[in-house]
């Protein structure tokens, strides 16, 4: 077991949800946190939240990569290093590929996999360093169960969460064999109940497939795990060691189900899924 005690962890999407809470939960373990979210005010909240813990945030998007950077030497100027990042932000767009446009699909994979590759990029370094001292650090990228499976009118949420699954297990193999201290784990949520889903910007609408109000119905039916539920998963995957980890028994099933099914798996989902993002 690794112990987050004195450990310093950087969170992106930290304004709400899982970010949220799982700021609160590492902060109860001993760590300090270094918190981000472009809701200024949902960031604010939640450093309310925590109190007398140590904590720094800066309001920003994730995507402008200038401030990013400050972001994460500002962690390392305040707390003294930096043993690990959770690069949690997201967001959908709902829409079949061919009536997505250009910008949207651009500005998903911006927020969930750019953003990602930056925040690792910047990370590294100082958690490689801080590994090597103290025998542990953590990369951590949330992906999804739709970056295992593929949903109509998900294809820029599913290709961002495909491309984060495939950088992540990149980055084990390599760091596994040069540094092994540093634990890099992806995440695989089943349906969380935030407000990724609820705030997905609806474009298009395909026959066959939920409307947006039937959508976001089903979405509530369907999430099964609570933000604070799911937050324990990631960090109790932190203190273990993970290097997947998997939210909720939705998630364990479309594990399973594409592994038995890799060409017919949306046969067996539907019905268990009820449309449910993430």
């Amino acid at each position: 077991m690794a112990s987050l005690q004195g450990k310093v962890i950087a969170v992106t999407g930290a304004g709400s949800g899982i970010g949220r809470a799982l700021a609160l939960g590492l902060a109860r373990r001993g760590a300090s946190v270094a918190l981000a979210d472009k809701d200024a005010d949902g960031l604010a909240e939640t450093v309310r939240l925590l109190g007398n813990y140590p904590v720094s945030s800066a309001a920003f998007d994730v995507t402008d990569h200038a401030a990013l950077r400050r972001w994460v030497e500002g962690a390392v100027t305040s707390f003294g290093g930096l043993d690990g990042i959770i690069n949690n932000a997201g967001l959908s767009v709902v829409a079949p590929f061919a009536d997505c446009p250009r910008e949207d699909f651009d500005r998903v994979m911006a927020v969930n996999f750019d953003a990602v590759v930056e925040g690792c990029r910047l990370a590294l370094p100082h958690v490689r360093a801080r590994a090597a001292a103290q025998g542990s650090g953590w990369i951590v990228n949330i992906s999804s169960v739709f970056g295992m499976m593929a949903y109509p009118t998900q294809s820029a949420y599913n290709a961002s969460k495909f491309a984060v699954r495939g950088l992540t297990e990149a980055m084990h193999e390599e760091l596994k064999v040069t540094d092994p201290n540093v634990t890099v784990i992806r995440v695989h949520p089943g349906g969380i109940k935030t407000n990724v889903a609820r705030n997905a910007k609806q474009i298009a609408h395909m026959p066959g497939t939920p409307n947006a109000i039937d959508s976001a119905a089903e979405f509530e039916k369907a999430a099964r795990t609570t933000p604070e539920e799911a937050a324990e998963v990631i960090i109790s995957g932190m203190e273990k060691r993970r290097h997947r980890v998997l939210i909720g028994p939705d998630a364990r099933f479309i594990d399973v189900i594409t592994r038995l099914f890799p060409v017919s798996y949306m046969k067996r989902i539907g019905l268990f899924l009820g449309g449910g993002n993430r």
